[in-house]
This record gives structure tokens, sequence and C-alpha cells, in this order.
């Protein structure tokens, strides 16, 4: 993927949260901005999970991103 494609889905306004799916299977969630920092060559990222867990990912493996309405969204549509 280009680092230009990553850096759009990251720096979306509003920030939707997202899927990161690399080519060996793993799926990667970033639910936060916070969540994530891209180098500044935009070559790689560091995803950190809610639990403190981190993950250092080469944007050059990474398949596609799937983004989600959000837990915000989901919440929204429970309360009508």
């Amino acid at each position: 993927m280009q680092s230009s494609e990553f850096k759009s889905v990251y720096r979306a306004e509003p920030f939707r949260p997202f899927v990161v799916n690399l080519a060996d299977g793993r799926n990667i969630p970033v639910e936060h901005p916070e969540f994530m920092a891209v180098s500044p060559t935009g070559r790689s990222a560091v995803i950190y999970g809610e639990d403190g867990s981190f993950e250092i990912v080469d944007v050059m493996l990474v398949t596609n991103i799937t983004v989600g309405k959000g837990k915000a969204n989901a919440r929204a549509r429970k309360r009508c």
C-alpha cells in the first residue's frame, strides 16, 4: 500500500476506527488516532492495542484497510 493512502485514512477527520489487514493474514484494529504513530518517512507505523501491547508494521505489507463506523456511531444507533 502507498504510504499516502495509509496516512489519509489515519488523518481523516472525523477519525473513523479502522482495521489494518496485513499480507501475513493479521488484522490489527486502530480504535483511536492516538493509538498509532507513523514514521516520518511513512514506511512504518507503530499500532498500540487498548491493553498496552503494540505492533510495528511495515506499511508496504498492508494489503488493505477496512474502515468501520466506530463505536460512538454504534452506540447512537442502539439508543434510537
